[in-house]
């Protein structure tokens, strides 16, 4: 598998500030898109970043090619509403993901 950290521009710099109800509808559909992908492990982080010079949205995703992510993200509300949001790619040619705590043992169960 390969992993991708891809980049969701938004239709101008200002958006953060002035996103019209078709947009936030569109964003919405996105997150809503997007969560069973994360549940299953393959999105691995994604969510805004406040950069100051305009906000957009990151995600580290594992897919088996490039050409799987896009058809992933043709499917995604934010870009078939054809409002402007466009999709970066890049490959990560290495990556570490640190473990998932997992939960204390039961030591005893009490009825």
């Amino acid at each position: 598998m390969a992993h991708f950290l891809s980049k969701l521009m938004p239709p101008r710099k200002s958006f953060a500030q002035d996103m019209t109800i078709e947009e936030r509808e569109a964003m919405l559909a996105h997150q809503d898109y997007w969560r069973p992908r994360v549940d299953a492990g393959e999105v691995i982080a994604m969510g805004p970043v406040a950069d100051p010079s305009g906000l957009y949205g990151v995600a580290i995703v594992e897919a088996a090619t490039l050409a799987q992510l896009q058809s992933w993200q043709a499917g995604d509300p934010a870009i078939r509403a054809k409002l402007g949001f466009v999709y970066e790619n890049y490959p990560m040619p290495s990556i570490r993901v640190a473990p998932i705590q997992p939960l204390a043992p039961v030591s005893s169960v009490t009825p």
